[in-house]
């Protein structure tokens, strides 16, 4: 244990259950008069490996039998139980993005608020436009706290989710992560009534990712979190929104609301420089041309982010003099427009291939999509790694596909401008439906008019 702890840093938790630390380091006691004992049985080689590891393991952070909870041993063993399983959710945390800069003191800020005593329930709230980090914020909080709670779920792009599926979809994904064992539910009041009932003896951390705003934003935070006493004493609900009031609408004692603003010029430029140039600097000969650049896009994460993988590679300076002029065109605010300019630097069939994974592949798999394009001559293998590159798709784990929602909504409104009657993404049910429907109807009314066409009419 002690050898794969050196050469392979696995963790080693030891248990000293009625015995003294300074008797396995000294061999002394009864736990050394036992050792003494056996060790006649193994060569002098082999002795000195066991005493060298026991000396070891003595200085390790130990459970003391004697020292924790007054020898109680029920509350000891909740103890190691709470820390191995800490431990091991280590190995699933939340994937947050290598390049994330500028977010320690937020989350050090919000972990010292949520280790802090309290008597009930809190929600953490992060509000902010599109593109500005709330996510990522959010999922570095919640790895943060996630050792020290056993029951978790994180809930992403909630907005989207429920237009596609509804509320209680959602219901049912917060229920799986809590509850495994326990049937879905059919509406969202038989929701309501499962979270509120048996979510109470449950020491919970839930990420809600993207609630939406107005009435919408209400409906969805009353059926998933509505109030504090739902959850027990402890319990963490992290909220992201881009709307501040529907944080008021939870009726929670204590709500921590935290605005993300833009980055500081200095994070702004770090980010940058680790899209566009792959490392923490800039390059001498674009140094005054990419504080310019940074300068129009407001400190904006995304823009940041997807501007500088475009740049990447682009040796030319009048590429980089038009991307700016193109900046300094519209208003920083605007963060579509500036995704614009990688959108319209892909070739065609490129475009088409990110048009579709925002309208119908985010969260997919491109197995059988790839066959599709590969039909159609947008070389798909090709396209998939550009969009990677430039920032604005990524691939999850398990091969899934993965999109921003600034950019998906950013390819739904180029697709709802832009698309011709005879070829067009519906991606809304009810939409799709409607459409299929008048087709339909359009096929009756020229069967109808062929038949009426072939009878002459009555004289």
């Amino acid at each position: 244990m002690m050898d794969r702890r050196k050469s392979k840093s696995h963790i080693v938790l030891p248990i000293f259950y009625e015995v003294k630390p300074s008797d396995v380091r000294y061999l002394t006691g009864e736990f050394g008069n036992a050792y003494h004992l056996s060790k006649k049985d193994y060569e002098e080689k082999d002795t000195l490996e066991f005493e060298r590891a026991l000396n070891d393991v003595s200085y390790l952070q130990v459970w003391d039998s004697e020292k924790i909870a007054s020898g109680r041993e029920g509350e000891l063993v909740q103890k190691i139980v709470d820390t191995v399983l800490g431990e091991l959710r280590r190995d699933f945390q939340l994937d947050v993005t290598e390049n994330v800069v500028g977010i320690d003191d937020h989350v050090n800020n919000i972990k010292n608020w949520a280790n802090s005593s309290a008597t009930h329930a809190r929600m953490i709230g992060i509000y902010g436009m599109g593109g500005i980090g709330k996510t990522t914020l959010a999922k570095a909080i919640y790895n943060e706290l996630s050792k020290d709670f056993v029951d978790c779920s994180y809930i992403p792009d909630i907005r989207e989710t429920v237009h596609r599926n509804g509320i209680h979809f959602v219901q049912n994904q917060l229920i799986k992560d809590i509850l495994p064992n326990e049937r879905e539910v059919s509406n969202v009041d038989r929701g309501i009534s499962l979270i509120k009932s048996r979510f109470q003896c449950k020491k919970v951390l839930i990420l809600l990712d993207d609630i939406d705003g107005g009435k919408k934003g209400g409906e969805q935070l009353h059926a998933l979190a509505r109030k504090c006493d739902w959850f027990m004493a402890g319990s963490i609900i992290i909220v992201t929104t881009r709307y501040e009031d529907v944080l008021d609408q939870a009726k929670f004692e204590a709500v921590k609301k935290y605005p993300m603003n833009e980055l500081a010029g200095v994070h702004s430029m770090l980010l940058f420089n680790r899209h566009a140039f792959r490392m923490n600097c800039s390059l001498r000969d674009f140094e005054d041309t990419s504080r310019e650049i940074i300068s129009n896009m407001g400190g904006l994460p995304l823009a940041l982010e997807v501007v500088g993988s475009y740049l990447f590679g682009k040796t030319n300076p009048k590429v980089w003099e038009d991307v700016l002029k193109q900046l300094k065109e519209q208003p920083h605010e605007d963060v579509r427009k500036s995704l614009m300019i990688s959108y319209e630097a892909l070739e065609g069939g490129h475009k088409e291939i990110f048009l579709d994974i925002a309208c119908f592949f985010i969260g997919e798999t491109s197995k059988f999509a790839m066959y599709m394009w590969d039909d159609c001559g947008f070389y798909p293998s090709q396209g998939i790694e550009e969009l990677k590159l430039r920032c604005l798709i990524k691939i999850g784990d398990d091969g899934e596909l993965k999109m921003h929602d600034q950019l998906r909504d950013l390819g739904r409104s180029i697709v709802a401008q832009g698309q011709l009657p005879e070829r067009r993404r519906l991606w809304v049910y009810e939409e799709a439906f409607k459409v299929l429907m008048e087709k339909k109807n359009e096929r009756r009314l020229l069967f109808l008019g062929k038949n009426l066409s072939t009878h002459s009419c009555p004289s």
